[in-house]
């Protein structure tokens, strides 16, 4: 099973569609919220290279982006070399 981790907060419908399209695929995934927790903030910053959006999702630890990135990746096929299957 590959090691999915979202940052998310608790009001984000974005964070919401990648959790359902994770679903949709059968993964699962740890959630670190960053509203709660200010360390994991600056941690999600540090990983994603600045940006302080969410979700940020990381796959096997390579980042993959926000809900419409990992979206496009569901599409292009990204996703399943990511997660090691034909998701």
């Amino acid at each position: 099973m590959p090691k999915i981790e979202m940052y998310t907060t608790a009001i984000c419908p974005y964070c919401v569609a990648a959790k359902n399209l994770l679903k949709t695929k059968g993964l699962s995934y740890e959630e670190i919220r960053i509203d709660t927790d200010r360390t994991r903030f600056d941690e999600m910053l540090a990983r994603s290279h600045g940006r302080r959006t969410v979700p940020q999702i990381f796959i096997n630890d390579t980042h993959v982006g926000g809900y419409d990135d990992l979206a496009a990746s569901d599409r292009s096929g990204k996703l399943a070399e990511l997660i090691g299957s034909a998701a």
